[in-house]
């Protein structure tokens, strides 16, 4: 006959649904959607049809295909059955497709004009997305060189409202919301902010970049904090920061890798914005140098935070350097990129608990 003490132990050792599902998702909600983004491995060259049927592989959620060229057919153009075909594809394999393309400011420093102009590019992308079934389409202003010209971000920024405003229609009318990216230093999240609410939140969002928070001296909790309301998709990744002879240097890793404390983040992501997929992208084997006791290094950030750089700077104390990647016979670039993104997607899963999968 069970005792009341028997039954208490038993029910110790036998877990119930609800605490199998606490143990499998950390964050006490439904599991956080899952995808990479291509550029994690942009080495293989991959087209769509390809990286979906790795994403099949892979069990995830979702697959951001951040480049148009990406998304060509045979005869390199975006056919309207090739864009349909694809869609299907995706769907057919239970994954979210999501596209994407980069600079849309004219006057950015690495602006492209392959695609037309700021205006004809961004109508481009919308055109892909409604073809492919994506209800975002990723893009970003510029790169952080555009911290510096004329007018600084400021004036940047002001630009790519103007481009984003001229396509609003076009969006509303398709259902497709447009996720600019705090990208590669060009943008802080309060600036990213700020653009959003400039063009306008009904049809504007962001792609948060948790490894380029860091290139703009910020925390990836704080730029969290801060960009949770306007989050469409993502771009996540580790970060390893150390102290050098000038400031720091900032080098992206694979998840588990870095610095980051993901618990705390991923937490914030569940309760905030739990709809919101978490895309890895996956981008490490090298350094970049933050000479901020350099006086023409603040040209850039004049308008920085001090509670923002002193969170960076409390992360950059905690880390310590790591030997680049290069490539050898032994491991090429490719190789490189399928097994961090890999090992990624493993920790992703079974240490935080992330896709709903898994």
């Amino acid at each position: 006959m069970k005792t009341a003490a028997t039954a208490a132990a038993a029910a110790t050792l036998v877990p119930t649904a609800a605490t199998a599902q606490a143990e499998a998702n950390p964050f006490g909600k439904a599991r956080l959607k899952l995808g990479f983004d291509n550029f994690s491995i942009r080495a293989l060259k991959w087209k769509a049809a390809e990286l979906i049927s790795y994403a099949e592989k892979q069990k995830v959620d979702v697959l951001l295909i951040s480049d148009l060229d990406t998304m060509l057919d045979a005869d390199g153009t975006h056919s309207a059955d090739h864009l349909k075909l694809m869609g299907a594809m995706s769907r057919d394999a239970g994954i979210e497709l999501q596209v994407g393309t980069l600079a849309i400011c004219p006057t950015s420093t690495k602006f492209n004009n392959r695609w037309g102009t700021a205006e004809e590019h961004l109508r481009l992308l919308l055109k892909v997305a409604k073809g492919a079934g994506s209800n975002v389409a990723r893009c970003v202003l510029g790169f952080g060189e555009d911290r510096r010209t004329p007018g600084g971000i400021e004036a940047r920024i002001k630009d790519t409202v103007e481009v984003l405003k001229k396509v609003r229609s076009q969006a509303v009318g398709d259902g497709i919301k447009i996720a600019v990216e705090n990208h590669a230093g060009d943008m802080q999240a309060w600036e990213l902010q700020g653009l959003i609410e400039g063009a306008g939140k009904d049809f504007v969002g962001c792609t948060i970049d948790s490894g380029n928070a860091t290139w703009t001296l910020e925390d990836p909790q704080n730029n969290l904090e801060i960009l949770a309301p306007y989050i469409l998709t993502s771009g996540i990744r580790d970060t390893m920061m150390w102290k050098t002879d000038t400031g720091a240097s900032v080098a992206w890793t694979a998840m588990g890798e870095g610095l980051i404390d993901w618990k705390p983040y991923f937490a914030t992501w569940a309760e905030r914005c739990p709809e919101r997929p978490v895309v890895l992208e996956i981008i490490s084997g090298f350094s970049k140098p933050f000479p901020y006791l350099k006086k023409d290094f603040w040209e850039a950030f004049s308008k920085i935070r001090p509670h923002e750089f002193a969170a960076w700077l409390a992360l950059e104390r905690k880390g310590h350097e790591i030997p680049p990647f290069r490539a050898s016979a032994a491991k090429t670039d490719a190789q490189f990129q399928l097994e961090d993104l890999e090992k990624s997607l493993r920790y992703a899963k079974e240490t935080l608990g992330l896709g709903r999968k898994a």
